[in-house]
C-alpha cells in the first residue's frame, strides 16, 4: 500500500533533531550512567496534592467522554489567569482545552493553513516546529533568529517571506535559547503580522520560567486578538507534562472551529485531568513559582561558573535552559554532543537540533541535582576549553 507523501515528509527528508536523546536512552537502557540533559523535563515530579485531585475527581466518576471543548470551570480559570497577567480581557469563548502543546500547534495551524501555504516560524526553534506545520499540507519556512543580535528576531528577517506567508510561530520565553522577546522585538512581530496579513501563533508555555523581566503576549497589542492563537499550559508551570493538558487562546470564531476539530480528532482532554488543572490553577502563582525556583537556582549558577571560565553562554533571562556557544572549539554542536556522550556520558542536545541559526551551540537542560548538574558543567566547560585550545 501507498504511504502518503505528507506523513513520510514530516521531517523534510532529515533527522528530526532527537538523535542524540535516543541515543542516550539507549545507552541508560542498557545500564550505563549518564547524565541526561536533554528534555525539559522536571525532576520534581507533579506535586501530591494535584494528583490527590486528580484521583479523587477519577473515583468520583469524571471518567466518561470529555467535555469539549473544556469544562467551563477550567476555561474560567484559564481565563482570570490570562487576563490578570496580560491585562487583556479574556473569556471562557475565547479557549480550547487540548491534550498536549503538539496537539495544540497542529491545530493553530490547522485553522491558519491551508494546504500549500506557507507557515513560518523562528529559527531557533523547538525540534517539532517545521513538522507541526507540514502535518497540515503547508510549507515550513525558517525566519533566522541570529546570535549576533542575541536571537531576537529582525524586521527584514521576517519580512523577507512574510508577503507570500499566512502565519508565523513565534516561542518567548525561547526554547532553547531562554531569550524572551523584547518590546521592541514584539513590536517588529506585530508590525508584521499587521502588514502582512498573518496569523500569529504565540507558543507561552515558559510563561511562569522568568527570571528577570516581563513576559509579553502579542494579544497585549493593539488589532491583536483577532489575529493571535496563544498555546499555554500547566506542563512547565506545575509540573504536569505527562497530563497532556493545554489550551489554545484565540477569537470566538476560531475557538468554534477547533472544537469541530477536536471532536473530529482526539475528542478533548480527560474530565479527571481536567479537574486537576481546575485546583493546579487554583493554586496562583505562588505555587507556580515554586515549581520554578530550582531552574531559578540553577539557570543562575551554572550561567555564572561556565562565564566564570570563559565559555560564552547565550545571555538569557528565561527557562530551564542554557544556551553555550561552542564554535571555538571547530565542532558542529553534533559532532561536540556525539563526543561528549560518547567520553563522558553526559547527554545534550546540540544546536542543530533547533534549526540553522542554533548550529555550533549546545543547549543544556537545567533538570537533574544541583550537585549532578555542576558536575556535568565542569566536564563540558573541561572539554569546550581543551578542544578549543587544539583548534587555536
Amino acid at each position: 500500500m501507498k504511504i502518503s507523501k505528507r506523513i513520510q515528509g514530516l521531517t523534510g527528508g532529515g533527522s528530526d533533531g532527537w538523535d542524540i536523546y535516543r541515543r542516550s536512552r539507549a545507552m541508560i537502557a542498557d545500564g550505563k550512567d549518564v547524565i541526561e540533559l536533554t528534555i525539559g523535563e522536571h525532576d520534581r515530579r507533579t506535586e501530591p496534592e494535584i494528583l490527590t485531585a486528580m484521583y479523587e475527581a477519577a473515583l468520583g466518576g469524571h471518567t466518561g467522554y470529555s467535555s469539549i471543548p473544556g469544562i467551563s470551570e477550567l476555561r474560567d480559570a484559564i481565563a482570570v489567569r490570562t487576563t490578570e497577567r496580560t491585562g487583556i480581557k479574556t473569556e471562557r469563548e475565547n479557549i480550547l482545552v487540548t491534550p498536549g502543546g503538539q496537539a495544540a500547534l497542529f491545530a493553530a495551524h490547522m485553522v491558519a493553513c491551508d494546504p500549500g501555504d506557507t507557515g513560518l516560524f523562528i529559527d531557533p526553534y523547538y525540534a517539532t516546529y517545521p513538522g507541526t506545520i507540514r502535518a497540515v499540507g503547508a510549507v515550513a519556512r525558517p525566519v533566522p533568529a541570529r546570535a549576533r543580535f542575541g536571537f531576537q528576531p529582525q524586521w527584514d528577517d521576517i519580512a523577507q517571506d512574510a508577503g507570500s506567508s499566512q502565519s508565523l510561530l513565534i516561542n518567548s520565553p525561547n526554547n532553547p535559547t531562554g531569550v524572551v522577546y523584547s518590546e521592541d522585538t514584539m513590536n517588529t512581530i506585530v508590525r508584521a503580522a499587521q502588514e502582512f496579513d498573518l496569523w500569529l501563533v504565540s507558543d507561552e508555555v515558559y510563561d511562569s520560567q522568568l527570571w528577570s523581566g516581563t513576559h509579553l503576549s502579542p494579544r497585549q497589542w493593539s488589532d491583536m486578538t483577532e489575529r493571535t492563537l496563544v498555546v499555554g499550559s500547566v506542563s512547565k508551570s506545575n509540573s504536569m507534562t505527562g497530563s497532556r493538558f493545554v489550551w489554545i487562546i484565540g477569537p470566538e470564531e476560531a475557538i468554534d472551529h477547533l472544537s469541530n476539530l477536536s471532536t473530529h480528532t482526539n475528542y478533548g482532554v480527560p474530565g479527571f485531568i481536567q479537574d486537576a488543572a481546575v485546583f493546579a490553577l487554583s493554586q496562583g502563582p505562588e505555587f507556580e513559582d515554586r515549581i520554578a525556583k530550582p531552574f531559578r537556582r540553577r539557570h543562575a549558577a551554572v550561567g555564572e561558573y561556565l562565564m566564570s571560565r570563559q565559555v560564552k553562554v547565550v545571555p538569557s533571562t528565561a527557562s530551564m535552559y542554557l544556551m553555550v556557544d561552542i564554535r571555538s572549539t571547530g565542532l558542529s554542536g553534533e559532532e561536540f554532543a556525539n563526543r561528549l556522550l560518547d567520553d563522558h556520558l553526559i547527554a545534550v542536545m546540540p544546536g542543530e537540533s533547533f534549526g540553522a541559526s542554533g548550529a555550533g551551540h549546545l543547549r543544556i537542560a537545567l533538570t537533574i541535582d544541583d550537585e549532578r548538574l555542576m558536575t556535568a558543567a565542569a566536564k563540558i566547560t573541561d572539554m569546550i576549553q581543551a578542544l578549543a585550545s587544539e583548534a587555536a
